[in-house]
């Protein structure tokens, strides 16, 4: 009986072990969800800084190659053409520097999960909690399973009703 009640302990604390590995583990389904949300956000950034890149693309063509593109940023730095007339108006602001988002940085964060270790350690402690379970289960009952139990002599032979046994 001793042996059943050891196989069962060792039973649950290897569930308690494995069920907290799949969960909250190093790979488990817990860290699996950490790892696809930074996947996302890493991957939103990526096409936003493959905008970004796309439109500057376009920017340094039309600038390389549009005459009248390259006349319109001119116009906007305040140069002029021959024959052409510079009229400033006052209370206009002066041409400022386009500044372009570059995106943002995006660090990784660390992933949370319960260490190999403390999973192993909470299925010894879950065994030791059962078998110290059953020990009190067993003890409230009144058998005590460190005492041996003495056999009960079996007298073989043809039994004699009536008579003395031999």
């Amino acid at each position: 009986m001793i042996h059943i009640k050891l196989l069962a302990s060792a039973l649950v604390g290897t569930v308690v072990y494995v069920a907290v590995s799949v969960f909250a583990g190093q790979n488990g389904i817990n860290s699996y969800k950490q790892l696809e949300n930074q996947k996302r956000e890493i991957s939103r950034q990526t096409s936003l800084i493959q905008n970004i890149n796309d439109e500057l693309i376009l920017e340094k063509n039309a600038l390389s190659n549009d005459r009248d593109v390259i006349a319109a940023y001119a116009r906007k730095m305040d140069y002029v053409k021959e024959g052409e007339t510079l009229v400033k108006i006052t209370g206009l602001k002066p041409f400022e520097h386009t500044l372009y988002d570059t995106g943002s940085v995006l660090k990784r964060t660390e992933i949370s999960y319960i260490p190999d270790d403390v999973c192993k350690i909470l299925g010894v402690i879950f065994f030791f909690m059962t078998m110290a379970l059953f020990l009190f289960i067993d003890l409230s009952n009144g058998n005590n399973p460190f005492v041996k139990k003495q056999k009960v002599n079996i007298v073989k032979g043809i039994p004699i009703y009536g008579g003395k046994q031999i």
